[in-house]
């Protein structure tokens, strides 16, 4: 075993002196193991992992996670940093996912959030994820709600939803980066290039400053009190995801609206995905 593996699975196991360990651990549901069960030895066989930054990871509270989106498989990749440092995630995910068979079940089971996309229904995923986060689990969110349309992949523009969770609960948002899943799964790719293996990459860090959104004086109505929030949080997937590429983003953010590109599914066929 490698030094560096040797260190993870130390990290992982081992309580942060620096936070009291969780009284009560989050609880995990058997059709969740199920989909563990199924889900991590294909990640553990065709990756190599780099993880950081889960020293960021809220232990005692519910908190809302908040990542880039660039492959179909990166909530695989999130998902495994997340349960593996003691955060089963609880993702939002579009309804139709719920209705496939036997998947459908799985996922319902392991407590993930259906979101009803421009129903009368939308509200509901709001709601399941405000209680899941003062229950102290963590709900995932993707700010940009679909794949990045930006041509080198930098976060694009975001939706308000993990804006409203947090302002609502008062809960931390915790920005993390991935990159590397990408060169596995294309965006809108079809087929995976699982060798030779991959490392992706993962990083979590501090909780994003939301204060100055909570409310009073100055909020400039509470539209523009979301956009800055969101805004925000874009901010710090971005700072993270320098860490781990390189380079510099754009001076602005890409928004499809302005590109001719629909807001969700493969913009290229113009058909939701």
């Amino acid at each position: 075993m490698r030094p560096r593996t040797l260190h993870l699975l130390v990290n992982r196991r081992s309580p942060r002196p620096e936070e009291p360990s969780v009284t009560t651990p989050r609880p995990i549901s058997a059709a969740y193991r199920v989909a563990e069960a199924i889900a991590r030895p294909p990640l553990t066989l065709f990756t190599r992992r780099s993880w950081s930054g889960a020293e960021h990871l809220p232990r005692t509270q519910g908190f809302v996670a908040c990542s880039n989106h660039i492959s179909h498989l990166d909530p695989f990749v999130l998902a495994h940093f997340l349960l593996d440092n003691g955060a089963p995630p609880r993702f939002l995910a579009k309804e139709s996912v719920f209705r496939i068979r036997v998947l459908g079940r799985i996922v319902s089971g392991a407590g993930q959030i259906p979101v009803y996309r421009e129903t009368s229904d939308a509200g509901k995923a709001f709601s399941a994820a405000v209680a899941a986060v003062e229950k102290g689990e963590c709900v995932v969110v993707y700010p940009e709600a679909t794949l990045t349309r930006d041509p080198d992949l930098w976060p694009m523009v975001g939706k308000t939803g993990a804006a409203r969770i947090a302002l609502t609960t008062g809960c931390p948002v915790i920005p993390i980066a991935q990159w590397g899943v990408q060169d596995i799964l294309a965006p809108y790719g079809k087929r995976p290039h699982l060798l030779p293996r991959h490392t992706v990459q993962v990083l979590a860090g501090p909780p994003v400053d939301l204060s100055r959104f909570a409310g009073g004086p100055g909020v400039a109505g509470e539209v523009g009190r979301l956009r800055g929030a969101t805004d925000a949080i874009l901010d710090g997937i971005t700072e993270q995801l320098v860490r781990l590429r390189g380079g510099q983003p754009p001076p602005s953010r890409w928004d499809p609206r302005e590109h001719g590109q629909s807001t969700m599914g493969d913009f290229r066929r113009g058909s939701a995905a």
